[in-house]
């Protein structure tokens, strides 16, 4: 998210702070709106590039650890994109000799040690105004961030997979799709309960035989049935 703070003056100088650190942006904003800038705050460097290009502000202060892009490829893009605009990077002290590198490479007027003072800018403010330096890392730029500059292309889809080397795909017709008989069911409630109820009569019919064969053998005193 962009914040700007305009000054009394419409022709002031704008100054563009990058830095995703809340103190760090309340310390410079208070700093620059003592010298009459406008000032357009955002916290992350692939926004900042196009706030860059979008305000084409006098000077830029970016911080080099910043989300999504870090601030030395955003500055080159800054650069690439041309302008006269002044960059100055913030970092801290054990990021010194990484603000040098990117100081140099991305042809910045300044790099200013964390945290960042009115006096501090006033000591080098006439460095700050003073001429723009070569960006020679302009000619490594597409080697240093290859991957977000080239576009991606829009998504048509699924692909027709091409035919595999000698295996040419064939053009099949169109074949119609068979349709079954639908059997109906013909039975009424006489062929599912008959069955059943013969052999219920049939096993009473044993039963009973079996009970009178019982009873005779008793009665004669035939063995083998106890």
């Amino acid at each position: 998210m962009a914040y700007v703070t305009p000054t009394a003056e419409e022709t002031a100088p704008t100054v563009l702070i990058v830095d995703n650190n809340p103190m760090s942006l309340i310390r410079l904003r208070d700093v620059f709106k003592i010298r009459e800038f406008n000032v357009e705050v955002c916290e992350d460097g692939d926004q900042a590039v196009d706030e860059y290009i979008r305000i084409d502000p006098e000077l830029v202060v970016i911080a080099l650890d910043l989300p999504s892009l870090d601030g030395h490829l955003a500055a080159l893009e800054m650069r690439e994109h041309g302008g006269e605009s002044r960059i100055v990077f913030i970092a801290s002290r054990r990021q010194a000799q990484l603000a040098e590198d990117a100081s140099y490479s991305a042809g910045a007027v300044a790099w200013l040690e964390k945290p960042i003072s009115s006096t501090v800018i006033e000591e080098r403010w006439d460095q700050i105004l003073g001429p723009i330096p070569e960006a020679p890392g302009l000619e490594d730029l597409d080697q240093l961030y290859p991957e977000d500059r080239i576009k991606p292309q829009p998504d048509e889809g699924l692909m027709a997979l091409p035919p595999l080397p000698g295996m040419p795909l064939l053009d099949l017709p169109d074949l119609p799709v068979p349709t079954l008989p639908v059997l109906e069911a013909t039975l009424t409630p006489e062929t599912t309960v008959k069955p059943k109820r013969r052999i219920f009569k049939l096993l009473i019919v044993l039963t009973l035989v079996g009970a009178g064969l019982y009873v005779y053998a008793a009665e004669k005193g035939i063995t083998g049935f106890n």
